[in-house]
C-alpha cells in the first residue's frame, strides 16, 4: 500500500507509462522556497508515519518513507533527490508474539526489502533484467537506479 504522508485521505496508485516512467498518481507536490519549508514538510510527513511496538523495538517504524525533492527549471525536470527511510527487516522471532496485523506488516516490509536487495544485486551484476516490479518501493525508486544521469548513494544506520 502506498500512502501520501502530506495528504492521508488521497488514494494513490503507482503506474508505469509507455516510456517505462513510474508515476505515483494522486501524490501531493508542494513548492518550497527555502530550507525551512523543506524541513517543515519532513516534520509533517514523519508525524503521519505508522509506528508500533515489537518485541525487538518499542517504537518500530511500520513502513518505508520516501521524500523526494524535484528540481525544475523553467517547468522542466532538472533533477530529483530522494531521501528514503527504510523500515527495518524483521525476524520471525521478533514478531512471533505480535498480533496478526503486526506480523502481516512485518512480512510486507521484508518482502519489499528483499525486492530492493534483488534489484541492487541485479544491477551490480549487470543482469539483463532488473525486477523493479517486485514491490511498490522498487517501482517508485526505479529511476534512481537506471539512466546515465542517475547516481545512488546509500547510507545505513543500524540499531
Amino acid at each position: 500500500k502506498v500512502s501520501d504522508l502530506l495528504n492521508r485521505k488521497t488514494k494513490l496508485r503507482v503506474l508505469e507509462d509507455g516510456k517505462q516512467q513510474v508515476q505515483v498518481v494522486g501524490l501531493q507536490e508542494c513548492e518550497v522556497k527555502c530550507v525551512e519549508d523543506v524541513l517543515k514538510l519532513i516534520d509533517i510527513g514523519n508525524s503521519c508515519r505508522t509506528s508500533g511496538q515489537t518485541s525487538a523495538n518499542a517504537h518500530s517504524s511500520r513502513s518505508h518513507a520516501v521524500f523526494q525533492i524535484i528540481l525544475r527549471r523553467k517547468g522542466k525536470l532538472h533533477g530529483k533527490f530522494s531521501l528514503i527511510d527504510l523500515a527495518g527487516n524483521e525476524r520471525g522471532a521478533d514478531t512471533s508474539s505480535a498480533d496478526r496485523q503486526t506480523r502481516l506488516e512485518g512480512a510486507e516490509i521484508n518482502k519489499s526489502l528483499l525486492a530492493l536487495k534483488e534489484c541492487i544485486r541485479a544491477l551490480g551484476r549487470n543482469k539483463s533484467h532488473t525486477p523493479f516490479r517486485a514491490s511498490k518501493l522498487t517501482q517508485v525508486l526505479r529511476d534512481s537506479f537506471i539512466g546515465e544521469n542517475s547516481r545512488t548513494c546509500m547510507v545505513s544506520l543500524f540499531s
